[in-house]
């Protein structure tokens, strides 16, 4: 087996069983443990997994995650490619819901010229940028105010979204895992997603690539609630064929798309 190959379905195997040791893998893969140990020193650098003492495991999102404007910041071209990509998943006409986040941010910026449109979000941020589109209907959820992020949460944000009906709704995450789903660190920020996904026909997942492969606390829904995933063209093989062998869509935007 080619040093690729290998290197690659170690991931694979990493990402099922959430962690292993080297010399778990040394016999998996049947080569030396100095092999092993090469491979995943460049498999850290490549920022796929993460080295411990003795073995490896997925990187895991923690609550140190970096400030709203730092993550705004961060991949930003892949958002932006993102963001246009999902807007030509909108028809005009549609009724969507817009998930807080900074990659869904960008969906926003490209929904400004559309027609006939409402969008409902629980994010000031997407609101504000659609303000002075004419052709777009927004509507605030309403609900506590997180001044860090824009984002509206709790019981009013839930109570709201309980009660509606959509097309489609476009889902932000800090981590998508190819056998555990959509999932989130935060408790109290679950209930909020789960109606949005249970009020929409069809789910679209919006994620840049450093996102997927990472697992949280708490499972939002399985893979087999979402319909689609827009991410960047940065994103591994091996998990596009995951997802897509559960009969789920990924579109990969490119670095030739064109974005606002």
């Amino acid at each position: 087996m080619l040093a690729a190959e290998r290197k690659k379905r170690i991931v694979d195997y990493v990402r099922q069983y959430r962690t292993a040791t080297v010399s778990v893998l040394a016999k998996a893969f049947n080569v030396h443990e100095a092999t092993i140990r090469r491979d995943l020193a460049e498999i850290e650098q490549e920022g796929m997994l993460k080295r411990t003492h003795g073995g490896v495991i997925v990187e895991q999102w923690t609550r140190d995650e970096p400030s709203f404007n730092e993550r705004t910041s961060q991949h930003l071209d892949e958002k932006m490619r993102i963001g246009q990509l999902a807007a030509s998943l909108v028809e005009d006409g549609e009724n969507i819901i817009i998930d807080s986040g900074t990659t869904t941010l960008h969906l926003a910026r490209n929904l400004v010229y559309r027609s006939r449109i409402t969008v409902i979000t629980n994010d000031m941020n997407v609101a504000a940028e659609l303000r002075d589109a004419p052709g777009v209907k927004v509507i605030l959820t309403g609900g506590e105010l997180y001044p860090s992020s824009y984002m509206l949460n709790g019981m009013i944000t839930d109570q709201v979204l309980k009660s509606l009906h959509v097309e489609k709704a476009f889902i932000g995450t800090p981590a998508l895992h190819p056998q555990h789903g959509l999932m989130h660190p935060e408790a109290l920020l679950v209930p909020a997603k789960q109606a949005m996904i249970r009020a929409a026909g069809e789910i679209v997942v919006m994620t840049d690539h450093t996102k997927i492969g990472k697992v949280a606390l708490h499972e939002v829904v399985p893979n087999s609630a979402i319909h689609t995933i827009i991410t960047g063209e940065e994103i591994a093989e091996s998990d596009t064929k995951s997802f897509e062998e559960q009969g789920i869509t990924v579109y990969r935007a490119g670095k030739d798309s064109k974005h606002v």
